[in-house]
């Protein structure tokens, strides 16, 4: 049986401590490291090319106005909410697929993605609300979703295998409502609905990102002072009742967290699928780990959505693809992958 090293923050008997396994945390450094190569990489590419020197000379607010502007105005926002958001969007799945217990479990499975869409199109389409009031009905969608697929599935303490399937059928209801709501709207709104809706960072500015980007950190800093508590749901609620744990409430605490993780994400990019179903297993594999990491988890999300974004940019010259495509594209192979390897019988 294979032992990981831990390394304790805090004291062992205080009410505040972490413990860190060094596989995780030097996976989270290399993860870290990634993300930030392929930041640099997202920055010089483009149809302006820039160089190392270049770049920095930008950060450090000198050179021409022109590089300025390409650099801080145009290309960092981009790299900075596509980390942002993807780490969002990677630690969302982190906590509901530990909660559940099941790695269809994620955020974009069971509907509360499709419930922020949902709010973003009633603003846009019956509201003809701007851009902020669009973010704030993602929020208000994403949150009510996941209200009512709670109460739905809630019959004296919530079985998680009913959850997904209550998840899954009030996700295929919105799902037809948001396809209504497009049709029958004017021109104008059906092309906003249609491009907010693919799920793009396309246009993200610094004023566009910083309330949703406000809203992920709050959520995380809450989410981390939580963390104990959720590993130790893990074991089972009547185990984490006798350890002085609330089962219940903290389930529904971090549940409610991570609805804000991802109406928050969806409020600054549109849906963006697949992220949150993937980076929690990845992060698992590469850690070697039996449970679910959630800073693993977010650096290993904020790296794809990186990536895919890099690749929607640059691969298909000279056409631009919003990210949401290419996470739907690979994330279409990466559940197929997940369902075949799930239903092999398990080997003796």
């Amino acid at each position: 049986m294979s032992r990981h090293r831990t390394l304790l923050i805090g004291r062992l008997d205080g009410r505040w401590n972490m413990r860190l396994h060094t596989a995780g945390l030097l996976t989270g450094s290399l993860l870290c490291l990634a993300c930030l190569l392929l930041a640099c990489c997202a920055l010089q590419a483009g149809t302006l090319a820039l160089g190392t020197d270049q770049i920095i000379l930008a950060l450090q607010g000198e050179g021409p106005a022109r590089l300025q502007a390409v650099v801080l105005q145009w290309r960092l926002p981009r790299v900075v909410f596509a980390l942002v958001v993807g780490g969002a969007l990677g630690m969302s799945g982190a906590i509901f697929q530990s909660l559940i217990r099941n790695p269809l479990g994620s955020p974009d499975v069971i509907g509360f993605n499709t419930g922020a869409h949902t709010g973003a199109l009633v603003t846009i389409v019956l509201l003809q609300g701007s851009y902020f009031q669009i973010a704030g009905g993602a929020l208000l969608g994403g949150l009510a979703s996941a209200l009512l697929v709670y109460l739905l599935a809630y019959r004296q303490g919530v079985d998680n295998f009913r959850l997904i399937i209550v998840g899954i059928a009030v996700s295929a209801m919105l799902a037809a409502f948001n396809t209504w709501l497009t049709i029958s709207a004017s021109l104008e709104s059906a092309m906003s609905a249609a491009l907010w809706g693919a799920g793009t960072l396309n246009g993200i500015t610094w004023d566009k990102g910083a309330a949703p980007a406000l809203f992920c950190l709050l959520a995380v800093l809450a989410v981390l002072a939580l963390g104990r508590r959720m590993h130790l749901l893990e074991m089972g609620d009547d185990s984490a009742s006798a350890l002085g744990i609330p089962a219940e409430r903290t389930r529904l605490a971090m549940m409610g967290l991570g609805v804000v993780l991802t109406a928050a994400a969806t409020a600054a990019a549109g849906p963006i699928s697949f992220i949150a179903l993937a980076a929690p297993q990845i992060a698992q594999r590469l850690s070697r780990s039996h449970s679910t990491s959630l800073l693993g988890a977010a650096w290993t999300g904020a790296l794809l959505l990186l990536s895919a974004d890099y690749a929607a940019q640059h691969l298909f010259p000279p056409h631009q693809l919003p990210v949401g495509v290419v996470t739907v594209s690979i994330g279409g192979i990466y559940l197929v992958w997940l369902l075949l390897r799930q239903s092999r019988p398990e080997s003796t």
